[in-house]
Formats: structure tokens, sequence, C-alpha cells
């Protein structure tokens, strides 16, 4: 299926175009990351996890109004399951036997009716979190380097590699600024979307970049950027097959999926359509302007 056939997009031409946007981008992400800051979940700053089973029916917005008018505000909700488990996330604040009675004491006396069963419990310390915090971090260091020495060695030239990273890097810090943005919990769940995308985006990469070698030995006689500009331009109708085609299973997660995994979803989604636009309007942009200069 092709959906573009002899396109002729100048690409590179608009090179300038896309760095501006793309510093846009990552201004507003640093703006939201370290002004409004991301909404951390008890993973990552402790806290308490508590899963309950009810008898009948969950009250969950009811449940909402109890804990609000306890002055309980920064608490997560989440319904799984049969529609009878609820899943509750507390602050670190609860993080104690003291803090457990004071919940189950708020549930009690809101719900007096309501049969229920505390399954488990579960409680992160800030220790933990912070440990938690440094292995995500790593995990992304180990991508992007275990990328950049891939694609470095796949194509026999540092600049592939490094290209092929700061384009990736763009991508984690505009999806993570979105959701800063948006308020979603960052969560383990998240950190796992971030790091699939990371995976989705240098195989886009690595795509327009093949084909990009392919077309020097071909076209040998024409300038260095008509060749990118011709491979994004015979890559275009398979990008935009592969992500119409993720994105229809991305988008059925964010409607009908449970809560716990929108966070997840909502990463993918964005995640999507900022992938491919480093892949075609970043990545091999920045490496005509290093051969060129070279």
């Amino acid at each position: 299926m092709r959906f573009f056939t002899d396109t002729n997009i100048d690409f590179i031409g608009k090179r300038k175009i896309s760095f501006f946007i793309s510093a846009v981008m990552i201004l507003l992400s640093f703006w939201f990351i370290f002004i409004k800051k991301p909404n951390w979940g008890i993973d990552f700053t402790g806290g308490v996890l508590m899963q309950i089973e009810f008898e009948g029916e969950t009250q969950e917005e009811l449940l909402r109004e109890v804990f609000q008018n306890a002055g309980i505000e920064e608490v997560g909700i989440q319904s799984y399951g049969d529609q009878k488990n609820l899943l509750l996330r507390f602050r670190s604040d609860y993080a104690t036997e003291e803090g457990l009675r004071q919940i189950s004491s708020f549930i009690e006396e809101g719900l007096p009716d309501a049969e229920f069963e505390v399954v488990k419990t579960e409680m992160v310390g800030p220790v933990v979190g912070g440990y938690l915090r440094g292995k995500a971090l790593m995990a992304f260091f180990l991508a992007f380097v275990g990328m950049s020495i891939y694609v470095a060695w796949r194509f026999q030239g540092g600049i592939w590699g490094l290209t092929a990273v700061l384009a990736l890097i763009h991508d984690v810090l505009v999806v993570f600024g979105l959701l800063a943005f948006l308020g979603v919990t960052i969560d383990l769940t998240v950190m796992a979307a971030l790091l699939t995308l990371v995976g989705y985006s240098i195989n886009d990469t690595i795509v327009i970049y093949d084909r990009i070698r392919e077309n020097i030995k071909i076209h040998y006689k024409a300038s260095l950027e008509d060749v990118i500009n011709i491979s994004i331009n015979t890559t275009l109708s398979r990008t935009t097959v592969t992500s119409l085609t993720t994105l229809l299973v991305v988008i059925a997660i964010f409607l009908k999926g449970v809560d716990v995994l929108r966070g997840f979803s909502t990463a993918l989604l964005a995640g999507i359509f900022v992938g491919t636009y480093s892949s075609i309007f970043l990545a091999s942009p920045m490496v005509f302007i290093w051969h060129r200069r070279k």
C-alpha cells in the first residue's frame, strides 16, 4: 500500500523550519518539567498502594468525595478487573502504620453500608522511590548508548549513531514535557512507554538511513541533499503505514483500556507523532549538515 507516490518534498530545504519547531518544543518541555514539575507517582516518590475489593459495585465517585472531604486531595483511584476492585494510591505522608489506620477509618466512616476487604497494602519509601528513579535514568542511558553504538557500527560512521540518539533524546524530552503539562502520573508504566518509544523511533530512523546509504551508491552523481530528499520521499509511504497501524492500536488502548494503562497509552500516542516527525525532519537533516560542513 502506497499513500504517497512520486512525491518530491524538499525536506532538507525546510530543515531550518523543523529545527525551529523542535527548539520551541524542547524549550516548552524544559519549562513544564522544571517549572510546572511532573506528577511523579508513588513508584518514584514513595507512598501507599492499597487494593480494595467490594462485595457489590464499587462506589468510586463517592469514595473520591470522602477523601476530598477528609482533606486528602492527592489520591489516585483506579478501577480494574471485574469493576469490583479499586486501586488506591496515596502520597508518602501516609506510608506509616498510623497513616494506614487513618485511611481505613476514612473509608469505613464514608462508606458505612459498603462491604469491602483490603486485599493488599504496599508501602514504598522515599529511598526506594529514589532508587527506582536512578534505575529508570540508567535504563535510558544504556538504551541511548546501545542505540548509538549499533547505528554507528551498522552505517560505519559515528555521526549516524550520534544524530539518531540526538533525535531520540528530542523525542523523550518532548513527550515527557507533554506528560508534565497534562499532569499525567509518571510511574513505571509510563517509563516503559518512553522506552518503547525509543525503540519505535530508532526503527523509523534506521529505515531512512538505510535507504540513504543505498541511494548514495545508486545516485552517485546527485548531491547529498538530493539523495537524502529522494530517500525520505521513497520511504514516506512505509513510514505512514507503520505509524497509522500502530496508532490504531494505541488509540484503542487509550479509549477502551483500563485506567491503569491511561498514562502508558498517552505517552505512546504522543510518541508516535513525535518519533515519526524526528525521523524525517531531524535525524536526516542533521546528517546532511554534518557532511556538508565536513
